[in-house]
C-alpha cells in the first residue's frame, strides 16, 4: 500500500484485534481506512463501488465473495488493485481469481497474541519470517524439531518488551521450505 491509498478493512474489530491492528498499520503509512469489518457482503460491495478503495485487507475468501457480489449487483470494483490477505489459507483458485481481476494480493500470517509472524514477498516463494520473532516447526505434542520440508506445528518466540512469549504454540501447521 502507498500513502494516500484508501483501503477497505474487512477484518473484525469485535472480540479480536485484527481490525485495529491492520487499521493502525495502514494509518501509520498514510492510508485512509474504510472500517468495513466482517459480513454484510452487499454493503461491502456498495462501499467499493461508491468509495473506490485501491486496497483491501481481510480474508481472501471474503474478498472473492465481495467481488462476486459486485458482479451480481452490476457494481464497479475495478478500483481494487492491491490486497493483503490473512486469517485463512490463500488457496491457488482464489489467488488466480484475484489475479484475473487485476488485484495484486499478498498474504501475511499472524496471531492475536503475537501480531505479525511472516509475510509474502514479490518473489512469491513462501512466507518470510519477521525479523522480530523466532519460528520453530515441531512435531505436535513433543516440541521436537521436524526436518526441513516436513509438516509440523508452528511455535513462535517473541521478545516484545510489552508482551514477551517464549515458544508459543500456535496450533497451526506449516513447514520450512528447503
Amino acid at each position: 500500500f502507498e500513502r494516500g491509498d484508501v483501503v477497505l478493512n474487512c477484518f473484525s474489530y469485535h472480540f479480536t484485534p485484527a481490525g485495529s491492528m491492520f487499521e493502525t498499520g495502514l494509518h501509520h503509512i498514510g492510508c485512509a481506512v474504510i472500517p468495513g469489518g466482517v459480513g454484510q457482503t452487499e454493503m461491502q460491495a456498495r462501499a467499493i463501488a461508491d468509495l473506490q478503495p485501491a486496497g483491501y485487507v481481510g480474508t481472501p475468501s471474503f474478498l472473492k465473495l465481495i467481488l462476486e457480489k459486485c458482479d451480481e449487483m452490476g457494481l464497479e470494483s475495478s478500483s481494487l488493485k492491491r490486497a493483503l490477505v490473512s486469517g485463512e489459507a490463500f488457496l491457488p483458485p482464489v489467488r488466480d481469481f484475484l489475479r484475473a481481476r487485476g488485484v495484486d494480493a499478498y498474504q501475511a500470517y499472524g496471531t492475536a497474541d503475537l501480531g505479525l509472524i511472516a509475510y509474502e514477498s514479490p518473489a512469491r516463494e513462501g512466507l518470510l519470517v519477521d525479523e522480530e520473532v523466532i519460528v520453530e516447526i515441531v512435531r505436535p505434542g513433543t516440541g521436537d524439531p521436524v526436518a526441513e520440508g516436513e509438516v509440523g506445528e508452528v511455535i513462535v518466540t517473541t521478545f516484545n518488551p510489552d508482551y514477551p512469549l517464549v515458544r508459543f504454540a500456535t496450533g497451526d501447521l506449516s513447514a520450512v521450505l528447503p
